[in-house]
């Protein structure tokens, strides 16, 4: 099968000028010839041409005219177009190049020269033809490779959090049902207008994904208290409430094998500041107001909220009124004011998680 011929249209109302340009290029090429701009048009519904050359001087539109409704359209501003002229003067050249011909060749023309001067025209098309075409699959390649990666990103990060989940039998579940609450919550909260510029500034899937790492400091509790049935004695919760700077380190850690930061720092913040107290009497540091970072904050009721919703050895599951009123009571004391507000619009959007 032999290799397509490129397909040229002439466009000149001299018919010596259609006749020798089609000579000229009906060995290499396959030419089109018509008279004026309108015939120009309707070829165009049949035809789809490589390149087009325009005579500037015509009755009914002349070449600029043409050239300008060309450029316009979206299907045919891709075509090249050197214009043909008698025209010499800069000014007339300026004004061709500028509307967005590619060339400009006076007449009378060498019929050798117009088919050099195609020849490398078209080249240069046919290899940014092939530049976007390759950097188009490039970036498909891209795109197709950061999902692989994301992917597993995710698989791994689910593991490590169903790791952790599994070592505290009591709160299965729990990081799923929180990274929900916390969408929930966030998107109430843009829609709001609360806190809305911070949180505008994070990637919220980024964000959304480092909350299953809140608790990952659990793996570094010891497993008689991590899976004691009854409530924890003092000294014992003294140890728990280690998990959250033991969280810190294990994030410092991963982040020394990485440059991903956005991802971490979220769940650095997670991990050390979802038990911190508006009032400051929360830990590890005792953090107070909004020193206690919007990530910790908005963790902070999620994370109640779901261990009053849930069964533990020392307690019932608390009904969502019960919870409500709990939340609402610590408001002022344990959380963010505004938080609970929208937390509290929002929460039954919640209640489809439990059985």
């Amino acid at each position: 099968m032999g290799i397509e011929r490129k397909k040229i249209i002439l466009v000149d109302d001299n018919i010596v000028n259609l006749t020798t340009g089609k000579n000229a290029l009906i060995d290499q090429y396959d030419v089109f010839t018509v008279p004026s701009g309108p015939k120009l048009f309707k070829l165009l519904e049949k035809v789809s041409p490589d390149m087009i050359l325009l005579d500037v001087e015509m009755p009914e539109m002349n070449g600029y005219e043409v050239i300008n409704v060309l450029k316009q359209q979206k299907k045919f501003a891709p075509i090249p177009i050197i214009f043909l002229t008698a025209k010499t003067d800069d000014g007339s050249e300026l004004q061709g190049l500028s509307l967005g011909a590619i060339d400009y060749i006076a007449k009378p023309f060498s019929p050798s020269l117009l088919v050099k001067r195609i020849e490398v025209h078209l080249l240069v098309a046919s290899q940014k033809k092939e530049l976007e075409a390759y950097n188009t699959n490039l970036q498909q390649m891209v795109r197709d490779k950061t999902r692989e990666v994301v992917g597993l990103q995710n698989a791994i990060l689910k593991t490590v959090a169903e790791l952790v989940e599994s070592r505290d039998s009591i709160t299965g579940g729990h990081i799923e049902r929180t990274r929900t609450y916390l969408q929930i919550l966030v998107r109430a909260m843009k829609h709001r207008g609360v806190y809305q510029e911070e949180i505008n500034s994070w990637d919220e899937d980024i964000f959304l994904q480092s909350s299953q790492l809140h608790d990952v400091g659990k793996i570094a509790i010891q497993d008689r208290i991590l899976f004691k049935q009854e409530k924890l004695t003092d000294e014992e919760f003294v140890e728990m409430k280690k998990h959250t700077t033991f969280g810190v380190q294990v994030i410092e850690k991963i982040g020394e094998s990485t440059s991903e930061k956005a991802f971490l720092e979220h769940a650095k913040i997670l991990a050390g500041t979802h038990h911190e107290r508006w009032d400051g009497s929360g830990y590890p540091l005792g953090l107070k107001g909004t020193a206690i970072p919007l990530q910790g904050r908005l963790m902070a009721i999620v994370d109640v909220y779901d261990a009053l919703r849930s069964v533990r050895p020392y307690k019932k599951a608390f009904t969502k009124d019960e919870a409500v009123q709990i939340i609402e009571y610590h408001s002022e004391g344990h959380f963010d004011p505004a938080i609970v507000k929208v937390f509290l619009a929002t929460v039954d959007e919640c209640e489809g998680i439990y059985p």
